[in-house]
């Protein structure tokens, strides 16, 4: 008697196994099972998340170079500018942020054509760009006055970044009236010298 009942709860067991969809929320549980255990395991070998990969201090940007020559004050139209835009091999490549030149040529690979991903600021003051952090070639502008607040720390910290990184080449003496105020170094400092 026990074994005829042992029989039958066993043919329940695989006619119930064998539904459709018995078997397709078998398909899906038991490589979710795996996957939950290897993830386990690994986190248990490997316990640092990926956000604590660095140290709050570090960023995987690169860092701010000690090397850097003393900022240049040469003189720069927005027209002049433009040919530093990296079509042309055998001249550096500037960038232009609040008005100040910065030589990028060593992220040739970034800031140059055809492929470089900020190519578009590339032998131009960019400002409202930056300080949208647009990479639109109509926001690469050396206008930057109708910016708001919040874009305007973006630009300053964009400003604050490259010149910790990039040698100061010079600066553009023709900005905008409504931001040339605002421009570093500004125009009589550099007349005074």
């Amino acid at each position: 008697m026990l074994q005829d009942t042992l029989l039958a709860y066993e043919a329940l067991f695989w006619k119930f196994i064998t539904e459709p969809q018995v078997l397709v929320a078998l398909a899906v549980a038991i490589p979710a099972a795996i996957a939950f255990q290897y993830f386990t395991i690994t986190k248990q070998n490997n316990p640092r998340r990926p956000h604590q990969q660095y140290p709050s201090n570090q960023t995987i940007m690169s860092p701010p170079t000690e090397d850097l020559p003393p900022p240049k004050s040469d003189p720069f139209t927005l027209e002049q500018l433009k040919r530093f835009d990296g079509t042309d091999e055998s001249l550096p490549i500037y960038v232009s942020i609040k008005g100040t030149v910065f030589d990028v040529t060593r992220k040739r690979d970034v800031y140059g054509p055809p492929t470089g991903s900020y190519r578009v600021f590339a032998g131009k003051d960019a400002s409202r760009a930056f300080g949208l952090s647009s990479l639109k070639v109509e926001d690469a502008d050396p206008d930057w006055s109708t910016l708001q607040e919040k874009e305007l720390k973006t630009l300053e910290e964009w400003w604050s970044f490259f010149k910790k990184r990039y040698a100061v080449v010079g600066r553009v003496v023709d900005m905008p009236e409504s931001v040339q105020r605002f421009v570093w170094p500004p125009a009589e400092v550099i007349d005074d010298n």
